[in-house]
């Protein structure tokens, strides 16, 4: 009765195995991490600006237009530290108010984001702000080195969005502003928006958008070279709220869309609505069971055959407060365009009479295919345009945009899976390698200001490196790519680094083995260099290896020159060593022995070891190496070589033979002999004696006069004797004209209160004589006036 059981559990425990090691063979670890200090990159940032968010290069100018909060720049493209030029647009004071006066906060969300920057054919540039939830748009012009803003005012809605930090996207085709984005203030009305002399838009409907955020569009000339006669189309990605899923909270899916350039809406049935609108899942599925991945970004590698564009896109888990995961998939255009032109749909059936069922469609398609463009087949039928297309069709996609078939990516998974900071953007560059083939590098932005640089070999992600760009951990907001210089931009500032700086590998080893598509060993120059664009221009003594990684090309090198390092009994000594990559495993070793890692004679770190308590039996030959494994071999290289020696003893000289300018001797264990220190030493020991000879006269002539200042006082009677063992003198008074007594007693354990030694002291005004103490002598004689001075040692004397 146990077996189906035991059988359940086992197959259980063997999924779950095999999903882990899956999860483990994609999860990458970046080779090497450049820190901000070390990252060498061009910075810009203006004080009281923030929201560097908007980017459009203008090659042609030479310049990085970037949009801000109430701000619009214009950089040299090469540095972006010089700004060029620079306008103002800020919101009035009327439009703040307004907003405040609606809930908002008056210094975060009612101010002018500029959300949208766009070329158009003369040059002129279109831009779109927020203005306070307000969407404005307007014309700019950069000329004689400034930028000035048209006062061509727009209505923006349904172009840029009234929330500055809700998502968005937007492309410009042919002088067509194409807009996805929300319609109302309360962002509760999505929209995908064409601004043309056809105006087209979404149908407001849960089946079309739901809740949507929207994160990438651009556009596909799949009219080229089509046999079918077929438009141009243009896709949009973003996620949304599923209702093809029954689930007990809202499930967000990734979802592509597109529609056909040419679309003019439908006559009666989607007046001014898209006719060509569909839509399809994407989907981007890790070896582990959990919910679907949400895109958070997207970049389109276009190529001159647009069947081999390809889109990478970005995924971070759904349940990020619990996992910590990103992934990276890419998709090829022509499987996109395959779901949507011969996928099967999915449409909503009534189940119970309550619930809503969304269920692949299997009826009969109508004629023209529902969501197609108008191509050589619809035209031989009399239908020129979309507005010719048959209520039938029309209807078919106005309840039914959803595809049943989901797009998946080229591998069948992932290319990259990250745990650790969520990843937000990335853009890809598409790199010549010495073999002459064409490698896509990665750059994909974190949450935490890194970029990561990676490269996908064979199914095999490898990462290069990460670099923080930011001072703060602050999330990325925008990437761009031109000429081999990328440009990050985030909340605080705009960054510009190179694609690549091979001089950060040291050796041919490290050059190798970190596989960057743009560098190679330079044997004759024995440096990590840029390889050359072009494969005809590519050195033929270039060593590179990026599918496996093979070093064993490196020429050898010569063995390191021991550190000699002085071991001093008892104290704790820490050696150095810093491995060149975050995938190496340092090993120690001690004599030829290696060192383990539980020992507690020591502790291994990152970057060294620490020997506690260092003894005699330390001394030694300490090599430290590290061990990096790339397609099944091991790579080893000596990063360190230290001698740890027992301090030997010191032979002083005497310091009369240092003031008789006597070179002193230095004894060398290793030769037996004595030889003459050098020059400088001496002449530093010499300074440092006389100081301490002069230190030591001028506290023999202080003491010598305090102590003359004292017998002087004394023999002036400024002091008295007595002070010097804390007892006041008191003259004694007449009797007949004692004045008031006053009696200190000072406790004292050891003896009897009776006993207790009392200090007299008379208390007499400052203008009378002190009065003398008169006492009788023993031997009858006539009294005399005596000052004397008298202790008291019993309280009966009082």
């Amino acid at each position: 009765m146990y077996s189906p059981l035991l059988f359940f559990i086992v197959l259980n425990g063997i999924f779950l195995a095999y999903a882990y090691s899956g999860w483990s063979k994609l999860n990458s670890i970046p080779r090497r991490t450049i820190q901000y200090e070390d990252n060498h990159v061009i910075t810009f940032k203006e004080k009281g600006v923030w929201n560097y968010s908007t980017m459009l290069i203008r090659e042609d100018l030479g310049l990085l237009v970037l949009g801000a909060r109430e701000a619009v720049y214009a950089l040299d493209i090469n540095d972006v530290s010089i700004a060029k030029a620079k306008v103002l647009w800020k919101v009035t004071e009327e439009k703040q108010k307004e907003c405040t006066s609606k809930g908002k906060h008056p210094d975060i969300d009612c101010r002018n984001y500029v959300r949208m920057l766009h070329q158009m054919n003369d040059g002129v540039m279109y831009v779109c702000g927020t203005n306070a939830f307000s969407p404005t748009c307007d014309f700019i012009t950069y000329g004689d080195g400034e930028l000035k803003l048209e006062g061509r005012q727009e209505d923006g809605r349904g172009k840029c969005p009234f929330d500055p930090f809700q998502r968005t996207s937007s492309i410009m085709v042919d002088q067509d502003l194409y807009s996805a984005t929300s319609l109302n203030f309360l962002g509760s009305e999505p929209v995908i928006l064409r601004t043309s002399s056809t105006t087209l838009r979404t149908v407001f409907k849960s089946s079309w958008l739901n809740e949507p955020n929207f994160v990438y569009m651009d556009v596909v000339p799949e009219s080229e070279d089509s046999v079918e006669g077929d438009d141009d189309k243009v896709y949009m990605f973003f996620s949304e709220n599923a209702v093809e899923y029954d689930f007990y909270n809202k499930l967000v899916v990734s979802r592509v869309a597109r529609v056909c350039k040419g679309d003019m809406g439908g006559q009666r049935t989607l007046q001014r609505k898209w006719t060509s609108f569909l839509k399809a899942r994407l989907d981007c599925s890790v070896p582990e069971p959990s919910l679907p991945y949400v895109i958070q970004d997207v970049f389109h590698v276009r190529h001159k055959k647009w069947r081999k564009s390809v889109f990478y896109a970005v995924f971070t888990s759904q349940s990020s407060s619990t996992d910590q995961s990103s992934a990276v998939c890419a998709y090829n255009v022509t499987d996109i365009s395959e779901v949507f032109s011969r996928g099967k749909f999915k449409t909503e059936v009534t189940v119970e009479m309550s619930d809503v069922k969304w269920v692949m469609y299997n009826g009969e398609l109508p004629v023209p295919r529902p969501g197609a463009c108008i191509n050589n087949a619809a035209r031989s039928s009399g239908i020129m345009r979309s507005l010719d297309l048959p209520d039938k069709t029309l209807q078919f996609i106005r309840d039914r945009p959803l595809m049943d078939d989901a797009v998946r990516p080229i591998t069948g998974k992932p290319l990259l899976l990250k745990r650790g900071p969520l990843l937000t953007r990335l853009v890809v560059d598409d790199v010549t390698a010495s073999d002459g083939q064409s490698y896509p590098v990665m750059f994909i932005g974190t949450e935490n200001g890194y970029v990561q640089k990676a490269v996908n070999y064979d199914g095999e992600m490898h990462i290069i490196e990460e670099v923080k760009l930011f001072e703060n951990a602050e999330p990325i907001d925008v990437l761009r790519l031109h000429q081999n210089q990328l440009y990050a931009g985030s909340a605080s500032g705009v960054v510009q680094m190179p694609v690549s700086n091979c001089s950060r590998y040291s050796s041919c080893l490290d050059c190798l083995l970190a596989r960057d598509p743009y560098c190679g060993w330079d044997v004759p120059a024995q440096r990590c260099s840029r390889v050359a664009t072009s494969p005809e221009d590519v050195k033929s003594n270039l060593i590179q290896s990026l599918k496996d990684g093979d070093a064993t090309r490196c020429p050898t090198t010569a063995p390191l020159e021991p550190k000699i390092r002085t071991l001093i009994l008892g104290n704790n000594i820490r050696l150095l060593c810093h491995p060149d990559s975050n995938l190496a495993q340092v090993n120690w070793n001690f004599a030829g022995k290696p060192l383990l890692y539980s020992s507690r004679k020591y502790t291994i770190y990152n970057d060294g070891i620490l020997i506690y308590n260092a003894s005699i039996a330390d001394a030694g030959l300490y090599t430290c190496a590290s061990v990096e494994r790339a397609k099944g071999k091991d790579y080893t290289q000596t990063l360190a070589v230290y001698d740890l020696r027992e301090q030997s003893a010191v032979v002083v000289t005497d310091k009369i033979k240092t003031t008789l300018r006597f070179l002193p001797e230095s004894y060398t264990p290793s030769s037996d002999l004595h030889k003459p220190e050098d020059p400088s030493l001496y002449l530093k020991n010499q300074s440092s004696d006389s100081k301490w000879i002069v230190m030591q006269v001028v506290l023999a002539v202080l003491s010598v006069m305090m102590a003359c200042l004292l017998i002087w006082n004394l023999y002036m009677g400024h002091i008295s004797p007595f002070m010097c063992c804390g007892r006041q003198p008191v003259k004694s008074p007449r009797r007949e004209s004692l004045p008031k007594r006053e009696y200190m007693h000072t406790e004292n354990d050891a003896v009897d209160s009776k006993q207790q030694t009392v200090m007299l002291c008379l208390t007499t005004n400052s203008d009378l004589e002190a009065p003398s103490f008169h006492r009788n002598t023993t031997n009858g004689d006539m009294p005399m006036d005596v000052q004397i001075f008298k202790y008291i040692t019993d309280e009966s004397e009082i």
